[in-house]
């Protein structure tokens, strides 16, 4: 008998303390948003209660994370449903079956086709898809930077040009005109 008294006032006790909740919450309209800031969030009116969950603006237009993943049979792409089909009836020679005369034959066939298939679908497929996007993102612009160091240098070497042109065509310090023949040189001040 006592044994089945302990669970009768526990059973009590709990349908006690749920009063008050579930009063509460069959009156309350429980509004559950999905938000990407604080300001999209909508304001709690009487009678109810908002859930509000903030994301990272980076997931507002991607697959919900539940739903990204799953090994449901519906979620199976059709080609390689296609595939999986393509070998139901398959026996005889090239078939990889016990099946038939020459089923064996097939085999290596299959465990080629599921290397190609393994490493089509590897993690260095993706990092190979990666490398060559950001190859491809660096030869785009690779002509117009060739282009802007060519002008740049071009300045530089034009610039430099000019300036041994100005050289040239400058008059040297202490050279004046010549005097005339016969005559001796003007001797200057500044000490040699």
């Amino acid at each position: 008998m006592k044994h089945l008294f302990a669970p009768v006032i526990l059973g009590a006790a709990a349908l006690a303390a749920a009063g008050p909740l579930a009063a509460q919450s069959a009156s309350e309209k429980i509004n559950m948003v999905i938000a990407y800031d604080e300001s999209e969030c909508p304001v709690a009116r009487e009678g109810e209660l908002v859930v509000c969950e903030i994301l990272v603006e980076a997931e507002r237009y991607r697959i919900p994370p539940n739903l990204r993943n799953s090994d449901s049979p519906e979620n199976v792409a059709w080609s390689r449903r296609v595939e999986e089909i393509k070998y139901v009836g398959d026996f005889g020679t090239m078939s990889c079956s016990p099946a038939g005369a020459g089923g064996f034959t097939g085999c290596n066939q299959k465990f080629i086709e599921a290397a190609y298939k393994d490493r089509a679908e590897s993690e260095n497929v993706r990092f190979g898809q990666l490398i060559e996007e950001a190859r491809a993102a660096r030869l785009s612009t690779i002509d117009t930077d060739a282009a802007a160091e060519q002008e740049r240098v071009e300045m530089i070497e034009r610039e430099y040009m000019e300036r041994l042109a100005r050289e040239r065509d400058a008059e040297v310090p202490g050279e004046g005109a010549l005097p005339p023949p016969g005559q001796p040189a003007p001797e200057s001040d500044q000490p040699l």
